[in-house]
């Protein structure tokens, strides 16, 4: 689509609420308004979309917003965009309001249902990845992340000073269902003792041997980071497994949970957000569609939905065992 025929745009926010968010809306906002593209804001996401929900943004809109965590168009999991009357209801109302493309922030779920919306109606969509877990394939960071393994240490930092006090084993589970980079950064840290994610094979047995060495060494306390998706279970149930082997070190339980996705977003994933949000209008602008937004090596980048969905993004290797390794 050129230039020329690109007057009103949308944008809306979907899945699950990152921290800063708000700051990419807020980019995409002002930099429509620059440009004199009208803008609308579709609430709760493609529910919204399907139900007729838009408001018309203007610069002022998104005043005093880029410090707030959530986000101002709230957001849903849509399951009648599932179908294709629910996306052919939203494309109704998308034409209603001469909606020449989109604008979708938020994780996989949101770029699948882009890329499937936009080959069924004909309107282009650009996605700002916008998850706390930081694994969607071509961006090297996601908005959100930071502040949640921020978050997560803060909260590691004072269980470890119980931990000290009481010579315990303390497991902490954090966010990652199918990604364990929350996990992993927020282990390295706060130097925890060990982490478990679901992309490292990391047995029982191994974890007793490292837990019981530490011990023997003298080491009065230690602090276990598990993605909540690791295949042995999550933390309470990795704690019922090796209870009786380590009785002696107390193995208690600490789930984070939500905690990790609210707060205001830190000064990186503002600047983050506003990149990305900016990096959107202005490539839908000169031509680009359905395509994710990221930044690699510092380097705004674009990646076709195609990509961004199905290419798995691994945590890096030396990481994982540069986290072993700072443990002992």
């Amino acid at each position: 689509m050129k230039r020329e025929d690109i007057r009103r745009i949308a944008v809306f926010t979907s899945g699950g609420d990152a921290p800063g968010m708000n700051a990419a809306l807020r980019a995409v906002v002002r930099t429509a308004a620059w440009n004199k593209l009208h803008v609308y804001g579709i609430e709760r996401g493609y529910e919204g979309m399907i139900d007729g929900h838009f408001k018309r943004m203007e610069r002022r809109d998104v005043a005093n917003i880029i410090q707030r965590g959530g986000t101002v168009l709230r957001t849903a999991r849509s399951m009648r965009f599932m179908t294709p009357e629910g996306r052919a209801q939203a494309a109704d109302h998308l034409r209603a309001y001469d909606i020449d493309a989109c604008i979708a922030i938020g994780g996989n779920g949101t770029f699948t249902g882009a890329k499937i919306f936009s080959e069924e109606h004909g309107i282009p969509f650009i996605g700002i990845p916008g998850t706390i877990d930081n694994d969607l394939y071509g961006t090297d960071y996601t908005i959100g992340f930071d502040t949640a393994v921020n978050t997560a240490i803060e909260a590691v930092d004072k269980i470890r000073d119980t931990a000290d006090s009481h010579n315990r084993l303390f497991f902490v589970e954090v966010m990652g269902r199918h990604s364990g980079y929350i996990a992993l950064h927020t282990a390295i840290g706060s130097g925890a003792s060990s982490v478990l994610i679901p992309e490292a094979n990391t047995n029982l047995e191994d974890l007793k041997t490292v837990l019981k060495k530490n011990k023997a060494r003298g080491k009065l306390f230690s602090v276990v980071i598990v993605a909540e998706g690791h295949p042995m279970g999550g933390a309470a149930g990795i704690a019922a497994k090796i209870k009786d082997d380590l009785a002696s070190m107390e193995p208690k339980v600490t789930v984070i949970g939500h905690l990790q996705r609210g707060g205001a977003p830190t000064a990186l994933d503002r600047l983050l957000a506003s990149r990305l949000g900016y990096a959107a209008v202005t490539k839908l602008l000169e031509g680009e569609e359905n395509v994710a937004v990221g930044i690699v090596n510092d380097l705004v980048t674009l990646t076709s939905f195609e990509e961004a969905i199905y290419k798995e993004k691994k945590p890096q290797g030396d990481l994982i065992e540069m986290a072993s390794i700072l443990a002992i």
